[in-house]
Formats: C-alpha cells, structure tokens, sequence
C-alpha cells in the first residue's frame, strides 16, 4: 500500500512538472534521476513513468527514459479525433444532458470568461471540452476527450494567448454550450468542428513558425510526417 501511494503521489508530481513544462519536451529521465529528485524508491519510480508512458508523456530512450517531444503530425491526429468524438457527444448531449448537467458545465465558462486569472482561465478551457464530452452520457467518450485533452495540455503554454485570442475561444465554449441547451445538434457539432479545426491550424501555424526558437530554449518540437 506504501508503494501505491507513493507511486500515485509521484505520478502526479511528474505529470504536473511535464504538463507545466518545468520538465522540458524531449529531456531525458532516468529512474535513478527521478528518485533522487523527488525522494522516492525504485518501484514506484519506474512505475510512475510507466503510468506516463501509457498516457504519452514519456517514452523509452535507450535504458532510459524521456519526455516526449511535441509532434506537430500529433497535434493534427488528435484534432482529428477531437472532432469526431466531440461531434458525436455533443449529438448525444442534446437527448440526454439536463439543464442541471448544462448548468454545471456553464461554470466552467464562467471561470474561463476573459478577465479573469490567465492560468485559471486556461485550466477551465480544457476542462471545458471534458465537461462537453461528461453531457453524452457515454462514460468512454469522456475518457477519448480528457485522453486527448492531457497530450495536448503542454501546446497551450506555447500559444501566443493574447486577450482577444482567449476572448475568442470563450466565445466559441459559450455558443456550443448554448447549441446545446437549445437541443440544436447540427448547430452544436458545426460549431464544435470549426472551434477544433480553428484552434488546431492557429497552433500548428505558432509552433510551426516558432519551433527554430523553442528548440533553442531546449524544446524538442518533431513531425513525424516530414521526410
């Protein structure tokens, strides 16, 4: 049970520092590194890379490890993905969401409205489109959003966030959610496809047009699809 806890606490501790980018893309881990570093013993040291490993964060480097680089062909991937599972709950949120589980959503909206702390406003967006997915009802869309939401996570520190930017994406939560309080699912999946697809080529253009920068702050940023 010691060893549970432990890697559980050490799980999120890793996590929140790759997340937050304090552990850079592509910086290479070892076991005995991260045991040092965050006074733990070897299972659950291993054990928690592994849990991230699962998850994308981390992969294998030889007999070690490392932060896994952004890719730019993933970002496109999982947009991809978001739409046609975004589309398809907010098609099931329309029959089955009350006004209630609509209410709760909307407080999300409300913590994310422009104005407000930059870092809190940023968290509740991306709980934003796990909520969304929480109103179909359907426990593994859920699970496909919040997976792609996490690998996605450390772009939204890259993004240039100016006010009008985040203005825009409350915006755009804002009429989604109101498609679907109306019952409107055609509305609410159109809206749905050209926030995924709108944010995804403004990012993808940033860390495109940056990546020369952020590598030389020591950010690894591939594309697989290049040749």
């Amino acid at each position: 049970m010691a060893d549970a806890t432990q890697t559980s606490q050490l799980y999120e501790r890793l996590r929140g520092s790759i997340l937050s980018l304090a552990l850079t893309p592509g910086e290479p881990l070892t076991e005995r590194g991260v045991e040092t570093t965050f006074g733990a013993s070897r299972t659950p040291a291993r054990a928690a890379l592994m849990r991230l490993e699962s998850e994308g964060l981390v992969r294998r480097a030889g007999r070690g490890w490392a932060v896994s680089p952004i890719d730019l062909s993933e970002i496109q991937s999982l947009a991809e993905l978001r739409v046609a599972v975004e589309t398809a709950a907010s098609r099931l949120a329309c029959d089955r969401a009350s006004p209630n589980d609509i209410d709760g959503v909307a407080e999300l909206l409300d913590l994310a409205e422009p104005g407000r702390d930059e870092a809190e406003g940023v968290r509740a967006g991306q709980d934003f489109h796990g909520g969304l997915a929480a109103l179909s009802g359907n426990p593994f869309m859920v699970d496909a959003v919040r997976g792609a939401m996490t690998r996605l996570e450390r772009t939204r520190w890259l993004e240039v966030r100016s006010p009008e930017a985040r203005r825009q994406a409350w915006q755009e939560h804002t009429d989604i959610l109101a498609a679907i309080r109306a019952g409107d699912a055609d509305m609410a999946a159109e809206l749905i496809t050209g926030h995924v697809m709108g944010t995804n080529s403004r990012l993808l253009a940033t860390l495109s047009r940056d990546r020369l920068r952020l590598r030389g702050h020591g950010l690894a940023i591939v594309d697989r699809e290049e040749p």
